[in-house]
């Protein structure tokens, strides 16, 4: 993949990361195109919940979603495992969320945990279903091929953040295969900073049941969200591994700070399973003057 500009994440990983066929214990056919259809079928069942939610109180509200993301998980066959609390703040209480990014299904563990508005890339938005399910769910779209749209992206978190909402983020800016990881980005830090917004490092981990790490979910190389949707119906014990990591603060300190320290904490549990930084691009982005400060005003 070609950089639109030298600052745009790109990841090295690609179909050579992903597991060959025959190592990843499958469904039957038929089990697979049944999951294939109970997916699609929650997904519709997604838009006319979201639809609804204006109609309820915001505690039933972020109930109503995290039993839908729980829901999918299961009609995928996907456990989930969490540890280190049941939810990454209060409720009510502003927080950036950020972890490791692997695949589309993070963005469903980290719900399951607590409904977060994301931050995804433009791309996500024209996706069928998915798309206009994200927009209704306040999903704030970066263009990364423009790196003008950086400071637009930290104002629209900013402004989530000031208002109370809880953020989740992939500093990376794009995916990698999940046995290998890239360097946190600070640009999506700063919103954390203006407004003394605690930051909760998570880890993501995808391994099979009775098995080590897999890269069966990882969204690289050249497969698009269907076919990836295709092979996770088709793979027999997925398991996500959650791990919801201590609170850094944002006061009084910078967003690159911020970006090291949430990067070393995913990475050091992440070790266990031989994930680490490779990647040795430049920090992601160069925010203009009024998102240039870092510390305590």
């Amino acid at each position: 993949m070609n950089r639109a500009h030298p600052w745009m994440p790109v990841s090295p990983c690609g179909q050579g990361c992903l597991p060959a066929a025959d190592s990843v214990p499958t469904v039957t056919r038929i089990r697979q195109v049944l999951r294939l259809l109970a997916t699609a079928a929650l997904l519709v069942a997604g838009a006319l919940l979201v639809a609804l939610q204006p109609m309820l109180r915001p505690r039933q509200q972020e109930q109503t979603l995290r039993t839908w993301y729980r829901t999918l998980l299961r009609v995928l066959h996907i456990q989930l495992e969490v540890t280190g609390g049941d939810r990454f703040a209060h409720p009510g209480v502003a927080i950036l969320v950020v972890s490791n990014h692997t695949s589309w299904l993070d963005q469903i563990a980290l719900g399951a945990v607590q409904p977060l508005r994301m931050v995804a890339k433009k791309e996500v938005g024209r996706w069928p279903v998915v798309g206009p399910l994200a927009r209704r769910l306040g999903t704030i779209f970066v263009d990364r091929e423009r790196l003008s749209a950086l400071p637009g992206m930290v104002d629209a978190i900013t402004r989530a953040l000031a208002e109370g909402a809880a953020v989740g983020a992939f500093p990376e800016g794009t995916t990698w295969c999940g046995l290998s990881s890239g360097r946190f980005r600070p640009a999506v830090f700063q919103a954390a900073v203006d407004t003394a917004t605690p930051v909760r490092p998570v880890a993501l981990r995808y391994r099979l049941a009775g098995s080590g790490p897999t890269t069966v979910a990882s969204f690289v190389g050249t497969a698009g969200l269907c076919e990836t949707l295709i092979r996770v119906c088709g793979a027999r014990g997925l398991v996500i591994e959650v791990h919801l990591l201590p609170f850094l603060r944002a006061a009084c300190t910078t967003r690159r700070t911020l970006a090291s320290r949430a990067e070393i904490a995913v990475t050091a549990l992440n070790s266990a399973s031989g994930t680490g930084p490779t990647d040795p691009q430049p920090a992601w982005g160069s925010l203009s003057p009024q998102h240039s400060h870092g510390g305590c005003s």
